[in-house]
């Protein structure tokens, strides 16, 4: 067997199984995590030197080819995605070895074995042609994140968790409700096969509503994104990093490849400029809530309820003059990735202010900066890449965005991007200018914090920045738009 096709079999098994065996063996899972992370990031690793100098890998599983079978492909932006997310859940991994080992036995067997198989799904769904096979990751996916909202068990969380688990069963229905029709109709489900016959049957358009409208609520588009925020906050810090990083860029990466690669020529006017306008409300709202947050946590997760909101303008930028498709496609990936890297770096430090100050309160972070300015100069620089400064890959992706939307004839458009940006500059320098302030004489003293784990949001922080420094490695697999 080749290399690259052991690699793609280790990126989906190995993490797989070693949820078995965190399960099976507790009090090791920290351990069995890392082998895992380190084993998984070198198998992408070697998928993304391979995708990059030739063609993508593809498995036929079974070697049934479709439609009997279900084929597997690793191209350009799924390695890219797949590589993000294994350094991701690296540093994550590391993040939370010393803090899930201070808790029960119980927490920490099951938050290893959830987290694992959370990364098994995100791999599974990256890979993935079959619209039934993509079902299962969504499910799984959808499992094991409300589980990890839910894990500490306190009455807020459960509510947060319940939330989540009602808005994830009726997407994933809506979604297998569209997978049923569009077999009924054509007897296949890999994307490949349908390409160029969506649309000719009587119920496609249904099944593409029912499955964009399932996606959507699973994306924690506005308004689909009650659920949100407070699972996200309420949630422990290593698990809002991957909830809010990879979980809504899976189900918005299965939406992409439907529309994009399965279905361009069903999407009419009325529905790409409905995503749209869903998108931008997402960037005011999302925004807006931030600003007015008094809690740390609940600043970030409202503002991936905004940062989402850009990704959903591919959809009318795209369907415009053709000059702006491809750019707006590489914006849109771009935006993927460096969002993925410092929002995830974001709740990490945000993890670490909860760990010295005891709470997540802005209004009592006066000092902060002063006690821990590794962690609080990580968060800047995340926060760069959010506003969408130069030299972020966050600044690239907006470029991209905001001139493909002229080069379509619909600058509308760009404004958001624009104002957006300025919102972000808002909310997100008021955290940091409360923790620069000076301290009250009667305020206790943070707890200190490892620089080792401080240094974890710094690299994912510097590898959000370090996107926008080299983009043409990124640039040269997200090919065109499909």
């Amino acid at each position: 067997m080749s290399p690259d096709l052991v690699a793609l079999a280790v990126v989906i098994i190995l993490p797989l199984f070693g949820a078995l065996i965190a399960v099976a063996a507790p009090g090791h899972g920290g351990r069995i995590a890392v082998t895992v992370a380190l084993g998984t990031l070198a198998a992408a690793l070697v998928l993304l030197v391979r995708v990059g100098g030739a063609e993508p890998v593809v498995v036929e599983v079974g070697t049934w080819s479709p439609p009997l079978g279900i084929a597997l492909r690793a191209d350009g932006p799924a390695v890219l995605l797949l590589s993000v997310s294994a350094l991701i859940l690296l540093c994550v991994v590391l993040y939370s070895r010393p803090l899930i080992g201070s808790r029960s036995a119980r927490m920490n067997q099951t938050f290893w074995a959830l987290l694992l198989l959370l990364w098994g799904a995100l791999s599974v769904i990256f890979l993935s042609r079959d619209l039934f096979n993509l079902y299962v990751g969504l499910e799984l996916l959808s499992l094991t994140a409300v589980a990890l909202v839910a894990i500490e068990g306190r009455r807020e969380t459960l509510a947060a968790a319940l939330r989540y688990l009602l808005f994830a069963l009726t997407g994933s229905l809506l979604y297998l409700l569209g997978v049923v029709l569009l077999y009924a109709v054509h007897g296949t489900l890999d994307l490949g096969l349908l390409s160029g016959r969506l649309g000719t049957g009587a119920t496609d358009g249904l099944a593409l509503a029912a499955m964009t409208a399932g996606l959507a609520a699973k994306t924690a588009l506005f308004p689909f994104h009650v659920w949100l925020p407070p699972a996200h906050a309420g949630a422990p810090a290593p698990a809002s990093a991957v909830l809010s990083a990879l979980v809504p860029k899976a189900s918005l990466y299965i939406l992409l490849r439907l529309w994009f690669e399965g279905s361009p020529a069903l999407a009419g006017e009325v529905v790409v400029q409905s995503l749209g306008v869903l998108g931008a409300l997402a960037v005011l709202h999302g925004s807006l809530m931030a600003f007015r947050q008094e809690r740390l946590k609940l600043v970030i997760a409202y503002s991936t309820v905004a940062q989402i909101g850009y990704l959903f303008l591919i959809f009318p930028i795209a369907a415009g003059e053709p000059a702006g498709a491809d750019a707006a496609w590489r914006g849109t990936q771009f935006q993927l990735l460096s969002h993925a890297l410092a929002k995830a770096s974001m709740f990490l430090c945000a993890g670490l202010v909860v760990e010295a100050a005891g709470h997540d309160r802005l209004a009592r972070l006066a000092g902060f900066a002063r006690a821990q300015p590794m962690t609080l100069f990580a968060f800047g620089l995340a926060a760069v890449t959010l506003i969408g400064l130069p030299p972020s890959g966050g600044f690239l992706a907006k470029y991209l965005l905001f001139n493909a939307a002229f080069d379509a004839g619909v600058p509308v458009w760009s404004l958001v991007v624009l104002i957006g940006g300025l919102l972000a500059a808002a909310y997100l320098f008021r955290p940091i200018a409360l923790a620069w302030r000076a301290p009250d004489a009667d305020r206790t003293a943070f707890a200190p914090v490892a620089r080792s784990r401080q240094l974890l949001p710094m690299l994912l922080a510097i590898a959000a920045l370090s996107i926008g420094l080299a983009p043409g490695g990124p640039a040269g697999l997200m090919g065109g738009l499909p």
